[in-house]
């Protein structure tokens, strides 16, 4: 598991709180931050003076907005692959279990040991992983039903030769199983490092705080202009964030993998 783990208070809110809601909330507070200081500067400092900044300023605020669109850019592209990569474990893990069962079929002894443990983990992967994930925990039910299905598997007494590959491919869909699992795990707290969160806020305030030092002559157009931008880079941090979790609130990974494959087992 990775050591920057996000605030339980944000995952609640994300989890507890509708998809549409917090996008819109984000929104109006960041476009009201930067609507606000511009109409504040141009309160206190009058079009004329502002105007003066337009030639230097617009320069180095387009340095800055080109600057923090790479920034955002990446994160948002960084996030939807890890989200893409996580769907893909998902599917993963929830394959193995199924060729697990099938291989236990063939072994000998505990088998049917095996096949009731890879059922038991499948089980309480749907039912209890998913929620302790919402708010980037792990399900001890399940970590103890691998401990469980990990000891069946190398208590086997294998004799032939048949028996010996059919234990190296118990071992190896074990780790697939173990090595997806942990991806998933991982992935609940979410991908991205809190310092780069903390480049991307401070790098949005800066960046919607610059318009402020400008002056048009017309006020309505560039409230409009100021109050786009603004949205649309709301809404594309809310887009990292809401993929950054890709088990906390909509959209989320589904577990209908899982599903799928106790329906395998019958």
């Amino acid at each position: 598991m990775q050591d920057d783990v996000p605030p339980l208070a944000l995952l609640y809110v994300m989890r507890d709180t509708p998809l549409w809601l917090v996008g819109l909330i984000m929104t109006v507070v960041v476009v009201a931050y930067a609507v606000g200081l511009l109409l504040l500067a141009r309160y206190r400092y009058g079009e004329d003076r502002l105007k003066l900044n337009n030639e230097v300023a617009g320069f180095k605020y387009a340095v800055v907005g080109v600057l923090y669109a790479v920034l955002l850019a990446f994160v948002v592209i960084a996030v939807w692959e890890d989200y893409s990569e996580t769907e893909d474990a998902v599917r993963a893990e929830a394959k193995a279990a199924v060729d697990l069962y099938r291989v236990a079929e063939a072994l000998p002894g505990k088998g049917a040991a095996i096949r009731s443990g890879v059922v038991k983990y499948v089980q309480d992967v749907r039912e209890t992983s998913w929620d302790a994930m919402a708010t980037g925990q792990e399900s001890e039910l399940v970590a103890q039903d691998l401990r469980t299905l990990s000891h069946r598997i190398f208590a086997l007494d294998v004799q032939s030769r048949k028996e010996q590959i059919l234990f190296q491919q118990a071992l190896d869909l074990l780790t697939v199983i173990t090595d997806n699992r942990n991806e998933r795990l991982d992935s609940a707290n979410g991908s991205v490092p809190a310092v780069l969160w903390f480049v991307l806020v401070v790098g949005g305030i800066i960046t919607l705080g610059y318009p402020a030092f400008f002056a048009a002559s017309n006020l309505v157009a560039q409230v409009l202009m100021t109050g786009s931008l603004a949205a649309l880079l709301a809404l594309t941090l809310f887009l990292g964030l809401a993929f950054d979790f890709p088990f906390t609130g909509d959209p989320h990974i589904s577990k209908e993998p899982f599903a799928d494959a106790l329906l395998q087992m019958d």
